[in-house]
């Protein structure tokens, strides 16, 4: 695997980025590095952070303190450098399919007139276009549940509204800029809402709590209105 940097993010995490884009070949790397780190089960590491083109490990100093010789720092890097130095090109493409049934419009959409302006196309052609597309689950973030979906045609880039709202329901399909999303609970959101869906992507009682994870291909399947 070529083009990876690693380095010391502050005292106690090191960083190993792969690009600067968000780009499904980068991000497809970025999952394989993580997943080796995990087998690899070095000492001290408290958590593996895989993100849009980098992975992010958290490692306790103190605990490498006491089981090494070698000042902590030193000690993760040469661990992490022997890991990265053993990643192949080669990247298996790994993942779920996961559908999504969702209702678009109306009040389960609230911006999907705006949308359709910006396109160029009816709410009925914003619908066919969005749900012909499969999406990649890039990252987890904002929130517990929340997936960043990579894939979003070109035609659909909105930037994000100017003014937040304060709540955003939960299972609220939305865009924001190049990406797509769900909202998993109620929270403030500014991407612009144009359907919702009845899945729960957050749920701390099931196993594993998050309906999405990174990796994962998502269709979205547009279902009638109650």
């Amino acid at each position: 695997m070529k083009h990876q940097e690693l380095r010391r993010l502050g005292d106690r995490a090191f960083v190993i980025e792969f690009g600067d884009v968000i780009d499904e070949g980068i991000n497809l790397r970025v999952h394989a590095c993580a997943h080796e780190l995990e087998r690899a089960r070095i000492a001290g590491v408290l958590s593996i952070v895989p993100t849009f083109n980098a992975v992010t490990i958290h490692y306790d100093p103190l605990r490498l303190a006491r089981q090494s010789t070698q000042r902590p720092s030193e000690f993760m890097y040469a661990a992490l450098l022997e890991v990265v130095a053993g990643l192949q090109d080669e990247v298996v493409r790994a993942g779920r399919d996961v559908e999504i049934p969702a209702r678009f419009g109306g009040a389960d959409g609230p911006d999907m007139a705006e949308v359709a302006e910006h396109a160029g196309l009816s709410p009925a052609g914003v619908i066919e276009l969005y749900c012909a597309q499969q999406y990649k689950v890039y990252m987890m973030g904002f929130a517990p549940g929340f997936a960043y979906l990579g894939g979003l045609p070109t035609r659909l880039h909105v930037p994000r509204r100017g003014t937040p709202r304060i709540v955003v329901p939960a299972g609220s399909v939305a865009i924001g800029g190049a990406q797509t999303g769900v909202y998993p609970m109620d929270l403030p959101g500014g991407w612009n809402l144009i359907g919702r869906t009845s899945a729960r992507l957050f749920d701390v009682a099931a196993d594993p709590p998050c309906l999405l994870q990174p990796g994962d291909r998502v269709r979205f399947v547009p279902e009638a209105a109650a």
